[in-house]
């Protein structure tokens, strides 16, 4: 990696962590620190609330699933526009006017302490674990495309947001937010037109997104219903709006957002803002993601683009099978790109359908050496991830860009890492200190006390973190692997609000056992693979609303 990426890189890092440690140091009291003093307008909000999500492995390995699967993983956040009306029009005036610190602290007033506790440790199992994971992706990437060690990148990463989200709390991650995504923004955008760019010169927008047309990757929507197809229409409808709801209206690292609002009418605009954005950004960076793949239509790619197993295979015994299924996939390539060019030249419809047909097959076949390739690489080692999803867009980055915008790429990714990582630790040390510390102390304490036990559970969580990302291991694909932790808690704690909002026939006692009884199906349920994690939201939820109202009238009679 050349010395001036590195200065790119670190100068970036640097002013991130100067720049929230020294506009945000000082806090009085605890208000100051868990709710930033109530100062954040709406587009700060809702650019925090964005930053929140938008975590590295959101620009790792969205672009290596539009790369992959297409487009069709866009109505994953379909839901989301739908549940921020939900939550502006029900959550937020709830919060607001029992002027609550964490979203749990509501549950002991509708319910009792111990649902209140319970809901609490269920969020701090899945963000505690979420915490390190984010830390983990870009980590894991890193240390494979750059040779840098994995368990020293974590450390890095761990103790930058430690610096300053320790130091100012929800103030300091609200700053950094703005110029974190400032920085992701701008770097998404000037490596999509490089790589349009980098396309052949008949190769326009348009005919690139004809390209990859014809390659089935710009099957956007799904009306199928198909149970066991992950992305549909209403999956993403029905199953993305429970997820949606349950994260940003009751996940306390969201909640904590626009919690900070001067007002009521800050906060609504702040979440409305995040839900018009949302889903143009993530079509966006699947969009990349789509021009990746037509740009290796035209240029060589590896067999597999993780760097680690294309070293295990190039130290085995079959060294010499996969070199030969790399020739076979360079020959093919040279007929994809000569295929391609012929295409966006038609004009008949019936030679424009001969020619999908034909683009297809060549498709189906790089498919099949792709799959012969990861099948060598599991001889040789049976421990390697073969995966490799979440190495494409950093491959095309270390690769393809000129010298600066590599360190610019590898910033968006470590700023993404930075901004998810700190909400998370804010949010754990909010809800440790207000719904487990300070409700179950004996003896009242002083706002110091607990505006200094708020920066100890931010460290403690931080470590945490960064002892998680340490033992992690690679899972299918990162922003699955963190979906997929949120739809085994979230759809729990969903039903456990709706209950408290909307059933109030259901008392505290019911609707605590309820909830125990459903995380235990839910987690056996997805264990044994029963659905799509995306309906697990869905299930949880009326899983614990149905057998609380079940309790309860049961314990009437």
């Amino acid at each position: 990696m050349h010395y001036i990426d590195l200065i790119i890189l670190f100068s970036t890092l640097a002013f991130i962590v100067i720049y929230g440690y020294y506009h945000s140091r000082g806090s009085k009291n605890v208000s100051d620190y868990l709710k930033g003093g109530n100062e954040a307008r709406w587009w700060t909000i809702g650019l925090s609330v964005m930053a929140t999500q938008a975590s590295a492995i959101t620009f790792l390995s969205t672009p290596g699933q539009a790369f992959h699967s297409g487009m069709g993983f866009v109505q994953f956040y379909i839901g989301v526009p739908i549940a921020m009306i939900v939550i502006c029009m029900v959550f937020i005036p709830i919060y607001h006017r029992l002027k609550v610190y964490t979203a749990y602290e509501y549950l002991e007033t509708r319910f009792d302490l111990k649902t209140r506790t319970l809901t609490a440790l269920l969020f701090l199992v899945q963000r505690g674990l979420a915490a390190g994971i984010t830390i983990f992706a870009p980590s894991i990437v890193l240390s494979a495309v750059l040779g840098w060690d994995l368990f020293t990148l974590n450390i890095l990463i761990g103790i930058l947001v430690i610096i300053y989200t320790v130091s100012g709390g929800t103030k300091a991650v609200s700053v950094t937010q703005k110029q974190q995504m400032a920085i992701i923004f701008t770097g998404m955008f000037i490596a999509f037109f490089l790589v349009l760019k980098y396309l052949p010169e008949e190769v326009t927008f348009t005919k690139a997104l004809d390209i990859a047309g014809a390659s089935g990757r710009m099957e956007i929507l799904d009306f199928s219903f198909d149970f066991e197809n992950r992305y549909t229409i209403w999956s993403g409808l029905i199953g993305g709006t429970f997820l949606a709801l349950s994260y940003f209206g009751t996940d306390q690292s969201q909640v904590q957002r626009y919690l900070s609002a001067k007002s009521l009418k800050q906060s609504q605009m702040g979440l409305i803002f995040n839900g018009l954005l949302k889903v143009p950004m993530q079509f966006f960076i699947l969009l990349v993601g789509i021009m990746v793949f037509v740009f290796y239509q035209y240029n060589p790619s590896p067999l597999n683009f993780n760097p680690v197993s294309t070293e295990v295979i190039e130290n085995s015994a079959y060294q010499e099978e996969y070199h030969e299924l790399q020739e076979e996939l360079n020959q093919l390539q040279l007929k994809k790109a000569e295929k391609s060019t012929a295409f966006v030249a038609l004009s008949n419809t019936q030679e424009i359908d001969v020619a999908k047909a034909e683009l297809n097959e060549l498709q189906e076949q790089e498919f099949q050496l792709r799959e012969e390739a990861s099948a060598l690489i599991k001889q040789a080692d049976e421990s390697i991830q073969t995966n490799d999803k979440d190495y494409v867009f950093i491959h095309f980055i270390l690769n393809h860009l000129p010298i600066g915008l590599i360190g610019l790429l590898l910033a968006v990714i470590l700023s993404a890492a930075m901004s998810s990582t700190a909400s998370e630790l804010n949010s754990l040390a909010s809800t440790t200190v207000i719904d487990l510390y300070k409700r179950n102390v004996k003896s009242e304490k002083s706002d110091q006390h607990y505006l200094n036990a708020s920066r100890v559970f931010t460290l403690i969580w931080g470590i945490f973190a960064i002892i998680i990302a340490c033992t992690a291991n690679l899972f299918d694909n990162l922003i699955q692997l963190v979906n997929i932790i949120g739809s085994i808690f979230y759809g729990n704690v969903l039903g456990i609000f709706l209950l408290a909002f909307f059933v109030k026939y259901v008392k505290s006692n019911a609707t605590f056992i309820a909830a125990i009884i459903t995380q235990v199906i839910v987690i056996i349920g997805w264990w044994n693979d029963w659905m799509p994690y995306l309906w697990l939201n869905l299930f949880g939820c009326a899983l614990v609303m149905g057998i609380a109202m079940i309790l309860q009238i049961m314990r009437k009679k």
